[in-house]
Formats: C-alpha cells, structure tokens, sequence
C-alpha cells in the first residue's frame, strides 16, 4: 500500500515516509526491447564457462560506468573499458589498482566476492575467492591450554592468515567472461607502482591514527614500517608513492599467470612468513597455495513483494540471505495504513527488520562446503512471515529463528550454538556496468585495516580467519563457522545486483565495513527500492545498524541525531556513533542512462565512460 506524507525537516526520517509515497511504477526505470529479450532467453541455455557470447553493443544503449574507492583505481577500470574489456576486464583492473593505492582495505593477500551479471544469457554467476584455513587448521586453531586465545594476539599474528584467493578469483572469472588479453589486465596498476600514485586522504588519515598504531604492529615491522612510515613519520596526504616490489609482482602475474602467486618465491614468501610469524605463527604452507581453488556458485536470489529480484553470494557470504530477508521483513513490518505511517513505525521496520535478520545470519551462515546452511530457507516467504511475527521488543534480546519449525521440515535452530563473532572493516567494494550491458558487483577485503601488517613482495597479507569463530562450541554444541581445514570463514560482504519486475538489470550495490556491511548495503536496497531515494542520497543517509541488541546509528551524518533520539524514544539501547566506515558504491539504470554514487566517507568516485 502507498501512502502520500508531506516530507519532514529531518532527512533520514523524511526519506523514511517516502517508502509509502513513491508511486508503483516509480522504480520501474529500465526496459529492453522484445527483441534483445528474446536474445537474452535464448542465451540462457548456455554455459557462463562455454566461450563467452559478447552482445552487440546496440542491444545496450544505457553506457558503462565505474564507481570504486579511489579516482586512480576508477580511471584503470576505464581504460580498460576504452579498450573493449569487459566488467570483469575493468574488475581486475580495478582491483590491482586498489590493492596499491588502498592497501588497508584490500588486495592480492586478500580474498572476496564476484557477482557477475551477463548480459546476453541473463546468468547471475558468483566467483568466491574466499579465503581459505590451511588444510592442518583444526576447530581448535584459536584455542591454546583449553582456553581462546586473546583476540588481538590471534588477530595480528600468522595464525590470522588465510589463504588468499583475490589472484585465482582474477583467472577464474577471467576465462568465464574476459575479453582483453590476460597480461593487458594488470598493466594501469603496474603503471601506477612504477611512477607513483597519489596518496589519498583516507590512507593517510588511518596510517596517522593514534588507534591503528595502538592495536597493530604496521610501524614494528620492519618491511611495512619502511614503507608505511619511512623515517619514522606516516605517509601525507597529497605526496606521491611508488611500489616497485608491487609492480614487479603484478608483471610476474601478468605474464606467468596465477602460478607466479601460487607456487615459486612468492608462495614460499607468504608460507614462511605466515610459520614464522614471531607472535603467533600459522600453518599454511606452498602446498595449501597451490592447492586453492575459486568456488563457482549460482547467486542467492530472491523476490521481493513488488517483483524486485535481489541477487548476491551465497554462503559463506551473508549477502543472498540478509539482504533478501532485510527487504523482505521490512515491506512485512513497515505502516500499512494512513493511521500508522509515522516516520517512527517506518524507523522501527527497518530497525526490526534487521535485528531480525543478523540474529538468523549470526546463528546459521557458515561455509555451505562444510556444514549445512539453510539459505534458501531464510528467504523462503513463508519463513519471513512467520519470522515478521518475531519482532522483539526494543529491549529485548535478539535471538534466532527456526525456518525448519515455520517449512514443517523439523527443528534446525538446535543444531547449532550460538556464534557472535566479530567481522573487523578492512574492505572495499566497487560496482561496474560495461559497455555490453554486463555488471560486476565485487567486494574484497584483507579484514582489518592492513590485514596482519605483514607486507610480502610488494602487498599486504590478510587476517581473514578471524572470522571464523574462535570458540568451537557454544553451550556443548558446535558453532557452524568454526575453523576446520580449507573451509571459509562466515563473510559480511554483500556484492549485490538488482532486477527490475521485468527482468533486466536495475541496480549494482555493496560495501565495505565488516558485519555491518549487511546494513549498509540494506540502505541503499531500502532507500532506493521502498524510499525513492536516488543512488548518490541512499549512499548519503546516516548509516543505522541493528546487530544484536545494541542499535549504532551515525550522528555526524545529516538525519543521524534526529533518528537516534527516535529510536531512543522507542526504547532501543542506541549507541551514537562517528566516523562510519562504509564504503557503498552504486550504479542504477534509469531510463535515460546510468546514475552513480560514491560514498563521501571514502575517497571514491562513480565517473561514467565517455
């Protein structure tokens, strides 16, 4: 139902009502002719890994944009877009650049997630280059004399590191959907090593931060001191840095392929590195390299009410479930009639929703590999109605639900113990649509800022597994994301593509910022699908998070006082925050071409392919 409200002065809650005065069609920006449909069905049978199928480029007339973290890394996107690439062409482009000019969110020592839309079949296909746990890792890995280890011990130490599978994630998708000559992928990154890039504000404001040199060891050793800090002070904002042992990386890359990371000096680099790890040493060793692979998935979609479908990853990512449970909780939970519509029973949906939502994430997402997941069950419409009627009160534990009990399947809730593991920001995330009509939302991350700190050949290695739960068993019941060897750690990252009730593409959307990136991303979903809010103002609303049974809401944000002394009112534990660490980047497909946005809490830009 719709319901036309006056705005209000305070712009979250004003966009709040909007999601009942949008008109039905409003959303509804992007259609294709019958004959480029017909195209797309027809394609459908085949295979994303038979040879790809580029679309004639008449059958796409809405243009190619880049939105990324970084001016630099946005530009390499589109020089590859210039020279006929495709989205995962400009993806790995992208990709290598921010490895260098954003090394604290992400890189090669890293891992993430591709969602790949392909125009011409209509495949939504996920590329997980997760990270993995060494094949010796046990449920114990974090436990030392039957205790859990210290988290900031296990954190900044070999032991945290995971395999990374950002390099195989490059040739996987490469050899599924690329155009351009593999070595021509990395050359804008090798360019920008060789003659220096500039030094952005956000790099330089956390190498600066008191808090970051208070809990890692990035200025104790020695590679990454030198290169970080060079003569003891961190690098400024504005000056220019080369990373010649990066380059020489990359070229190796280029021209030998996935090898040059996964075996030879680089692999026997990071495996010693990661043993003899002078705090807590790890046990990957060359074998466990060379023995990663890239889990090839079908996206996690789901419709909503009004006939959006929303794709993202599959477990272990939370993506495909929280972000179709968010949406789909909050049309059961928002006003419905004339009486109730206040921006505070708006407010409160989305709130509910998502405490709803991470409760379930919490206790059930892990790696589909190794224990089970109901991910389809989560979403199942259902589920979702039964678990509307769940709602707690705002002072109320959050605690999960049971899909098995609603589908008549049996109980699954008991399966498990409850596992509420901490996901820490060192991510990026970047959105791509290219000049075929192909889309690429990828989120990568080395976990915290700077993963480890430990710098091998040039990029940083990650802490990923951290993200496991360091506890294996909770109330004498084994936690779903405990650690066993070469499973994924449970992931936040959301990569996510939209599609309008006609099927063709609406929206590509994700973010950084640990386990509240299922909120973040929820944002934009909500504020442009229920909201009407264009890509640049969902991006630009206070973030609000409702994880557990504190509410964090952004306060430095226009809209962010005004929302936490709302839900203050309502009865909710809120907790004023600044200084949010998302990182959205979205591109929406209106009737007269693509609309971009970039969030302002990074250093990022949504620029168009001229």
């Amino acid at each position: 139902m719709k319901i036309a409200r006056p705005l209000l002065a305070a712009p979250f809650l004003a966009a709040l009502l909007l999601s009942a005065c949008a008109a039905p069609d409003g959303k509804q920006d992007v259609s294709v002719s019958d004959a480029a449909q017909s195209a797309a069905d027809a394609a459908a049978t085949e295979a994303l890994e038979a040879e790809v199928e580029v679309a004639d480029e008449t059958e796409w007339t809405k243009g190619a944009m880049v939105a990324a973290a970084n001016p630099e890394a946005v530009e390499a996107g589109l020089e590859i877009l210039r020279e006929g690439g495709t989205a995962v062409d400009a993806a790995i482009a992208v990709h290598a650049a921010l490895g260098l000019v954003e090394p604290e969110s992400s890189g090669i020592g890293g891992g993430g997630f591709m969602v790949y839309y392909d125009h011409a079949s209509g495949d939504v296909t996920v590329f997980d280059g997760r990270e993995r746990a060494p094949a010796a890792a046990t449920p114990e890995y974090f436990m030392q004399d039957g205790e859990v280890m210290d988290f900031f011990s296990s954190w900044q130490s070999g032991r945290s590191v995971g395999v990374p599978g950002a390099v195989a994630l490059y040739k996987s998708a490469h050899d599924a959907a690329g155009k351009l000559d593999w070595e021509d992928l990395f050359q804008p990154a090798i360019t920008l090593a060789e003659d220096g890039f500039v030094v952005e504000r956000k790099l330089a404001a956390t190498l600066a931060s008191d808090r970051l040199q208070q809990y890692v060891r990035l200025d104790d050793l020695p590679d990454s001191a030198a290169y970080f800090y060079p003569d003891g002070t961190p690098l400024a904002e504005g000056s220019i840095k080369t990373n010649p042992a990066y380059a020489e990386t990359l070229k190796r890359i280029a021209t030998e392929g996935p090898s040059a990371f996964y075996s030879g000096e680089i692999a026997e680099s990071i495996a010693y590195a990661v043993s003899h790890d002078p705090s807590l040493p790890g046990a990957m060793t060359v074998e466990d390299l060379a023995n990663y692979e890239v889990a090839v998935r079908p996206a996690l979609c789901g419709v909503e009410p009004d006939g959006y479908k929303v794709c993202s990853a599959p477990p272990p990512s939370s993506g495909g479930g929280t972000q179709n449970m968010i949406l789909g909780l909050y049309d059961r939970l928002k006003p419905t009639s004339e009486e109730e519509a206040t921006e505070e029973g708006f407010l409160k949906a989305f709130v509910d929703a998502q405490r709803l939502s991470y409760a379930d994430r919490d206790h059930y997402v892990a790696d589909a590999d190794f224990v089970p997941v109901p991910a389809a069950e989560l979403i199942d419409p259902i589920y979702l109605d039964v678990r509307a009627t769940e709602a707690f009160a705002p002072d109320e534990h959050a605690t999960p639900g049971d899909p098995g009990i609603a589908l008549g399947r049996g109980p699954m809730r008991q399966m498990w113990g409850e596992d509420p593991t901490e996901h820490h920001p060192g991510t990026t995330h970047f959105s791509i649509i290219d000049p075929y009509g192909n889309a690429v939302s990828m989120t990568m991350t080395v976990e915290a800022a700077f993963g480890n700190s430990v710098m091998v050949h040039g990029f940083m290695l990650n802490n990923q597994l951290t993200d496991f739960s360091r506890e294996p068993t909770k109330g004498g019941k084994p936690v779903a994301n405990a650690v066993a060897g070469n499973k994924r750690p449970r992931s936040s990252m959301s990569p996510t593509v939209v599609f309008d009730p006609d099927g063709d593409l609406f929206m590509v959307t994700g973010s950084p910022g640990g386990n509240s990136i299922v909120a973040y991303v929820a944002k934009t979903l909500v504020g442009v699908l229920e909201w009407g809010k264009s890509a640049q103002e969902s991006i630009d609303l206070p973030n609000i998070i409702a994880r557990g049974d504190v509410v964090g809401v952004e306060v430095d944000r226009e809209g962010g006082p005004e929302a936490a002394e709302a839900l203050r009112e309502m009865g909710y534990n809120v907790e004023e925050r600044q200084g949010e660490n998302s990182g959205l980047h979205v591109i929406i497909v209106r009737e007269d071409g693509l609309e971009g946005g970039a969030d302002p809490r990074r250093d990022g830009v949504a620029l168009a392919l001229e």
